[in-house]
Parts: structure tokens; C-alpha cells; sequence
């Protein structure tokens, strides 16, 4: 007996299809305004000279890990710098600051509704299994028919890809905070807005910060594989070695992403303990 196969793929091939024809306007706008906030905050590091933005990196992580991570930092950018690779390290910054951002805007309002809803949490949790089990790569089919080839679309699958972290965090974080500090609140006659923001989101700022440095190591790692799509930065460097065998670039690309990713990991860690 012969089972008929569900067009599964037909049906989302239609339904984007579908999407991209009827909201074509909508997303020429997200990609125009998205473009353009991009080559604002790329133009304006680009701006500083190498020394001197290497310089207030360095004196950013002195102020706030100390010592050890500024001379760190300042050795690590000094080492990209000298490779070559600072204008691709900058663009690689700007795409996953601009898609951190994003992600956290979308995050932190959704993690809070799902904590302070059971209805909700039950129906997010499934959607966000779904998102981080699905192989990254399959993020970059939808991202090409909405925005096209290029750094809109890497933004795009980036947040897809980066914000179920944020999100269960977030939900964590408030509901890990005690029964009886939010009982005293409720004794005090305080409402559920004065709740929210004057107990269970500054006890829960720990847990939040840890999903928002997820969140921006996913980011980067997803903007890595975006070059795939157009994306510049070192992720394009990366590419390019594969694309001509050449391993010793592909290698100097490669130590750059992971200085740039160790950077960005203790700078939100410290970030997270000061907050703490």
C-alpha cells in the first residue's frame, strides 16, 4: 500500500512565494532602512582611525574587566590589524551589533510575556525548540527571496537564528525570582507594572545579560555562514579561502572571528558581574 508523500516543500515554497509577492513593499522598506542603519554604524567605525578605536576598545574592557582584558584586547586587534583583516572585523562588528540589537528589542518584550503568561510559555516553548534545532544553513533559504543577496538578508537569519536564547533566558530569569519577594510586593499594594520593573527585572538582570551573550555568540557565528548570501566581513574572508584553497588566509580569517568573539564573550560577561 502505497503512502502519498505530503508536499511539504511545495507548500512552503507557495507560501513564500505568496509572502515575498503580496508584502513586497514591506520588506523593500525593512531592507532600505536596515541598509542604511547598517552603513551608518559601519561608516562611523570605519571613521576612526585603527589606533584610536583600538584604543577606546581597550580602555572599554580596562574599565570594565580590568587590567588583564585590555592588554588582551589591545593584542588581540593589534594582531588583526597587522593581518590585514580590521576592515572585515568591522564589518563583521557592525552586522552583529545591528543584529544583537534587533534580536534583544524582539527578545526581552516576548521572554517577559511568556514569564508572566502560562498560556504563552506553553505555546513559545515548542516554537523556540523548533528554532535552535533547525540547522543554521536553512535560515539563509527564506532570508534571499524577502531581502536578496547581501547584508539585510545575513541581519535577517542572524535574529532568526540568535534570539531563542535571549527569549528563554529572559522567561527564566522572572520566573526564577522568589515567591515570597513577589508576595511582599503584593502585601505593599504594588502593582503589576511596579512589579515588573522594580522586582523581577532587576533580580532576574543576571540571567538576562547571560542570554544576551548567547545571543551575541550565536550572532556571530551565524554571520560567519551568512557570506554564503553576500554578506561582507571576515565570514566573506573565510569563504574566499575555501573558494581558491587557500587554508593560510582561511586560517588568518578564522583567528580573527575567534578574537573578535573571545572579545566580545568577556566584555558581556563583565558587563554581567558588574550588573550582578
Amino acid at each position: 500500500m502505497d503512502i502519498p508523500r505530503i508536499p511539504l516543500g511545495d507548500w512552503i515554497e507557495g507560501g513564500l512565494t505568496w509572502l515575498t509577492s503580496e508584502y513586497s513593499l514591506v520588506t523593500r522598506g525593512i531592507s532600505r532602512f536596515t541598509q542604511t542603519g547598517i552603513d551608518v554604524l559601519n561608516d562611523s567605525l570605519m571613521w576612526l582611525p585603527e589606533w584610536a578605536l583600538l584604543g577606546l576598545i581597550a580602555l572599554l574592557c580596562w574599565k570594565l574587566a580590568g587590567t588583564r582584558l585590555a592588554i588582551g584586547a589591545a593584542a588581540g586587534l593589534a594582531l588583526i590589524w597587522n593581518l590585514g583583516l580590521w576592515n572585515p572585523m568591522i564589518e563583521t562588528l557592525t552586522l552583529v551589533v545591528f543584529a544583537t540589537m534587533v534580536a534583544v528589542v524582539i527578545a526581552l518584550p516576548v521572554g517577559i510575556a511568556a514569564a508572566l503568561s502560562n498560556r504563552l510559555y506553553r505555546v513559545i516553548m515548542p516554537i523556540l525548540d523548533f528554532m535552535q534545532t533547525m540547522p543554521a544553513f536553512v535560515y539563509l533559504i527564506p532570508a534571499i527571496p524577502f531581502f536578496g543577496i547581501g547584508s539585510v538578508s545575513a541581519i535577517f537569519a542572524t535574529v532568526i537564528f540568535s534570539m531563542p536564547p535571549a527569549i528563554r533566558f529572559t522567561t527564566l530569569g522572572i520566573r526564577q525570582v522568589p515567591v515570597e519577594l513577589i508576595e511582599a510586593a503584593d502585601a505593599y499594594g504594588a502593582t503589576r507594572g511596579q512589579k515588573l520593573f522594580k522586582v523581577q527585572l532587576p533580580l532576574s538582570l543576571p540571567t538576562v545579560m547571560a542570554g544576551i551573550n548567547q545571543t551575541i555568540m550565536l550572532a556571530l557565528s551565524m554571520v560567519v555562514i551568512a557570506a554564503m548570501i553576500g554578506a561582507d566581513g571576515l565570514g566573506s574572508e573565510v569563504w574566499r579561502a575555501i573558494q581558491r584553497l587557500r587554508p593560510g588566509d582561511g586560517f588568518e580569517a578564522g583567528i580573527a572571528v575567534v578574537i573578535l568573539a573571545m572579545l566580545l564573550d568577556r566584555l558581556t560577561q563583565s558587563l554581567r558581574k558588574t550588573r550582578q
